[in-house]
C-alpha cells in the first residue's frame, strides 16, 4: 500500500477495456475545460476508499459500471504546484454502456490500442498504457480476507459462552462487514468461502447478500479458539487445506476466502505457490483487511494488500 505524502492529491481511475473481433479497444475521454484526451479518472471524495474512487470516476466519466482487474503502476504529478497522485488498474464493463456528455466529460472513444496510443493527450498515459499492454487483460481474482473485528473472548466467555466458534462480529467490526461488502463489489462477482466461524460467515454475508451468491463454508480453514494452546488458538495445515486453496487459485474464477490471522499468512503462500510465484511482501493482515491476487490463468498477474477503511493510495505489494 502506498504511503500518503501531506498535501498530495489522491486521485484513481482506470484503462476500461473490452474484447472486440479485432482485439482489445480501450476507452478514453474527452475534457472539454483542458481540450485533452485521457483514460477515465478523478479526486477521491474525503474518506473515500481509493477502490471506491476508481469505480465512481469510471462510472461517472462512461456510464459504465467496471469490475475492477490488474492493478497498474501509479502516476504522481504536480498540478498547479502541488503533487497528485493517481492509482490505475485494469477494468472491465459489467454493465451496458449509458454514456451522457456533460460539462467535465463531453465525449467518449473506444479505440484499438495502436489509436488509443496515439490520441491520448499526456505522455504519462502512454507509460500506463504501456504497462497495460505489458500484461494479461482478463484476469481473476483470488481474495484473502481476514475477518473482521469480533467480540473479545474474555467478553464473549463472561457472557457465559465455551464454544469459540459461535462467537460474533463486534459493532465495530458490524460496520466493517457493510464496508468490505463496497469494496469487494469493485473486484469481479465472485463465489465465496468462509471458515466456519462465525466471525468469518458474518464478515462475507453482506457482501453474498450483495452480490447474490451463497456463502460456502469450509472446515479446512476454520480455527477454533475453544481450547487454544499455550494462549494460542491452534490450527493446523492439512492436505485438505492445501488441495482446497490450491484449487481457488487455479480455477481461473473470482472468489472470496475468508479466514483468520493464523492461517491466512499459510493460504497466501499455498496460493502463490500452486501458480508458481513468490510471496508478495507485506504485514500480516489486521482484521478487515484482504489481499487481491489478480491471476491470469496459471499466472500471477498482480497482487495488491487493502484495509477496510479508507486509504490514501493502494500501490501493489512485493
Amino acid at each position: 500500500m502506498a504511503d500518503a505524502v501531506i498535501g498530495e492529491i489522491q486521485a484513481a481511475g482506470a484503462v476500461l477495456w473490452r474484447a472486440r473481433a479485432g482485439g482489445i479497444e480501450t476507452a478514453l475521454v474527452h475534457r472539454p475545460r483542458y481540450d485533452d484526451w485521457s483514460f477515465p479518472k478523478g479526486k477521491s471524495m474525503p474518506g473515500e476508499h481509493v477502490l471506491l474512487t476508481a469505480v465512481r470516476e469510471v462510472e461517472e466519466e462512461t456510464g459504465v459500471r467496471a469490475a475492477l482487474g490488474r492493478r497498474l503502476p501509479s502516476q504522481s504529478y504536480p498540478v498547479e504546484g502541488q503533487p497528485k497522485r493517481v492509482e490505475y488498474w485494469a477494468a472491465r464493463p459489467v454493465s451496458a454502456e449509458q454514456f451522457a456528455p456533460g460539462d467535465e466529460v463531453d465525449d467518449l472513444a473506444w479505440l484499438p490500442l495502436p489509436a488509443a496510443r496515439e490520441l491520448r493527450s499526456y505522455p504519462r498515459d502512454v507509460s500506463v498504457l504501456d504497462s497495460f499492454t505489458a500484461g494479461p487483460a482478463d484476469t481473476a481474482p483470488v481474495i484473502l480476507l481476514r475477518h473482521a473485528a469480533a467480540v473479545s473472548k474474555k467478553a464473549w466467555r463472561k457472557a457465559g459462552h465455551a464454544g469459540d466458534l459461535a462467537r460474533p462480529l463486534s459493532d465495530l467490526g458490524q460496520q466493517q462487514a457493510r464496508a468490505l461488502a463496497q469494496l469487494l463489489s469493485t473486484f469481479a462477482r465472485a463465489r465465496v468461502i468462509s471458515s466456519a466461524a462465525q466471525r468469518c460467515l458474518d464478515t462475507v454475508t453482506p457482501y453474498a447478500e450483495q452480490a447474490g451468491v451463497p456463502v460456502t463454508l469450509e472446515p479446512a480453514f476454520t480455527v477454533d479458539s475453544s481450547a487454544p494452546a499455550h494462549g494460542e488458538a491452534a490450527w493446523t495445515e492439512t492436505q485438505d487445506a492445501r488441495r482446497r486453496i490450491a484449487e481457488a487459485a487455479r480455477s481461473r474464477r473470482p472468489v472470496i476466502i475468508c479466514a483468520h490471522r493464523q492461517n491466512l499468512a499459510w493460504l497466501l503462500a499455498e496460493a502463490c505457490a500452486a501458480v508458481g510465484a513468490p510471496v508478495p511482501d507485506g504485514p500480516p493482515l489486521q482484521r478487515g483487511a484482504f489481499w487481491v491476487l489478480q491471476m491470469a490463468g496459471q499466472r500471477l498477474a498482480s497482487a495488491e494488500l487493502h484495509q477496510a477503511e479508507a486509504e490514501p493510495g493502494a500501490g501493489p505489494v512485493g
